[in-house]
């Protein structure tokens, strides 16, 4: 892969993070596939669609169902490589490895830009955004999914829980999941790279984390983010930041699988 300028992140996703998205294609799509349809909605059977981030490939495969083409562009070798297995009985259907702010997509090739949760990792976001732009025909359009900020939601309640136990990030997160979750930086954002018509509408779906509390909290503990900051302290203090996870997890379990629910912002804007 050449043309890598967000080098922290090609390391992440296609080392552990990768991995372990790659390995757990299903969970993670069971977290995040609540959230498809505000995306699958905005695609027409005229589109060539560009999946941004596109990570295991399920937004992709759905959109190919619906458009005229699409093709899923990302970091992560590891995950990939699970996009192109499954997607290998769909035509219409490719995957490219690249980093997004520097990609050499055709000018004008595609009609409409989606991402589920796959911008937030961005160096330079402006960047990013202006590339995407520049591969949108003239009225394209972008939709994408983002996190909100955490506080009062059902995730923030786990991390919450596990707080007093791990070191807190500090300074401005201008690349992390919660990057975008100020509207009105977005939309600067968007702006500045060209976008029109930027509109943040706030939604929320049910994300499955696991069948019961100790396999969800598990999985949870092994996600890139929390997994980072449990490396952080002794094995004594993890233990206490799981156990107080676990704790947490308790009233969101349903006689079928732990639920919590989720919540983002749906992001659209038009290239003019």
């Amino acid at each position: 892969m050449t043309g890598i300028v967000n080098t922290a992140q090609a390391e992440a996703w296609n080392g552990y993070e990768g991995e372990h998205w790659a390995t757990h294609a299903d969970r993670y799509d069971a977290v995040n596939s609540g959230f498809n349809d505000y995306l699958l909605d905005q695609v027409g059977p005229d589109d060539r669609v560009l999946d941004i981030g596109c990570g295991n490939g399920q937004l992709t495969r759905l959109a190919a169902a619906r458009a005229r083409t699409a093709t899923g562009v990302d970091l992560s070798g590891p995950m990939l490589a699970t996009a192109r297995a499954r997607a290998a009985p769909v035509p219409n259907v490719r995957f490219e490895q690249g980093d997004v702010q520097v990609h050499p997509f055709p000018d004008g090739g595609f009609d409409l830009a989606v991402s589920r949760f796959g911008v937030m990792f961005f160096a330079d976001p402006v960047a990013a955004f202006a590339n995407v732009r520049r591969a949108l025909s003239p009225g394209g359009r972008l939709a994408f999914l983002c996190m909100t900020a955490l506080a009062g939601t059902d995730l923030g309640r786990l991390f919450g829980a596990m707080a007093p136990y791990l070191p807190q990030p500090t300074g401005p997160d201008g690349s992390g999941p919660t990057s975008f979750a100020d509207p009105d930086r977005t939309k600067a954002v968007l702006t500045e790279a060209g976008f029109e018509d930027v509109a943040c509408t706030h939604v929320e779906a049910d994300q499955v984390w696991g069948h019961d509390v100790p396999d969800a909290a598990k999985f949870i503990a092994g996600w890139g983010p929390v997994r980072h900051h449990l490396g952080l302290v002794d094995t004594a203090t993890a233990t206490q930041a799981t156990d107080a996870l676990t704790a947490a997890l308790t009233p969101f379990a349903t006689p079928d699988a732990i639920r919590l629910r989720g919540t983002a912002w749906l992001v659209t804007g038009r290239r003019s």
